[in-house]
């Protein structure tokens, strides 16, 4: 016997490593589906905990095993709805086309999963209000991404790719609340809004907009 091996320490005294279990991982996303749908339909603070376990076939404290708080599910659906947004571009390597027309692809995307977006647009009206747990989390979400367009756009400027009036934080909020806007309208009517087509129709334009030409005389001056 090795009276002096604490438990959960291996005999050279380093912690066991423990491998989640494959069902454990599809008993997780069962959940996140589960609590996914509640919070759409009645946002978190309506949301009820207990009702998110019978979903799925669980106890209160069946739950709390793979959730302690409600606070820890609800960021749990937030992380992995950030995680497959942003799937369809690297913002820290594409230049600022690559990064515009990647978020037309983040529409597309979004368009197939309508449950988890208006759970997440949910969630985000909700986080305005006073204390919310989720109030740090868009804040950030939202920091981070005109933060990545305004970085994007500008090295555009600097490469003289962008007009020299320009002005990416103009440009960067302009797109998040297009995106913002354009989902909520999607939402409410799918049948009359395609988020894809006129998100793609904008970029494009903004593209347009923004983008340094060098004039056609001047090209083919050049190449005589």
């Amino acid at each position: 016997m090795n009276e002096g091996k604490a438990v959960g320490e291996t005999f050279d005294g380093s912690p066991i490593k423990r491998r989640k279990s494959s069902k454990g991982i599809i008993r997780r996303e069962e959940i996140l589906t589960a609590a996914r749908r509640h919070f759409a339909s009645a946002g978190y603070q309506g949301a009820s905990f207990a009702a998110i376990a019978a979903d799925v076939g669980l106890s209160l404290p069946g739950l709390l095993h793979y959730f302690p708080t409600k606070v820890d599910l609800l960021l749990a659906i937030l992380d992995k709805r950030d995680l497959e947004s942003t799937s369809a571009i690297d913002a820290s390597s594409a230049n600022w086309r690559t990064f515009l027309l990647g978020l037309i692809e983040v529409a597309r995307n979004n368009q197939t999963i309508p449950g988890v977006v208006q759970a997440f647009a949910v969630l985000n009206a909700e986080s305005l209000t006073t204390d919310h747990p989720a109030q740090a989390w868009f804040a950030s979400r939202v920091h981070d991404l005109k933060g990545n367009l305004v970085r994007s756009l500008q090295k555009g400027l600097t490469a003289g790719e962008l007009k020299a009036d320009t002005d990416p934080d103009i440009i960067a909020a302009e797109l998040i609340a297009m995106m913002d806007g354009l989902q909520m309208l999607w939402l409410r009517s799918p049948e009359e809004f395609d988020m894809v087509t006129i998100f793609s129709a904008y970029t494009h334009r903004l593209i347009a907009a923004i983008e340094l030409v060098e004039p056609r005389h001047h090209t083919e001056k050049a190449g005589r």
